[in-house]
């Protein structure tokens, strides 16, 4: 799963900074690319703490 979220981020990074050299960095499609990738980025952060807990508790 991991591989594949970060497939997605990158993917969505590159999109959103293509986005802002066409539209603005302040257009509201860049801004929701930007959104979309946070909220990515967030349940990568949600998903690398649950793995360090996990590995926590085994030891």
């Amino acid at each position: 799963m991991n591989i594949h979220l970060n497939e997605q981020i990158e993917k969505l990074r590159k999109n959103m900074i293509s986005t802002g050299m066409m539209k603005g960095f302040t257009s509201e499609e860049t801004i929701l690319l930007s959104k979309r990738l946070d909220h990515l980025m967030n349940i990568q952060l949600l998903f690398q703490n649950e793995t360090m807990h996990h590995r926590n508790r085994q030891y």
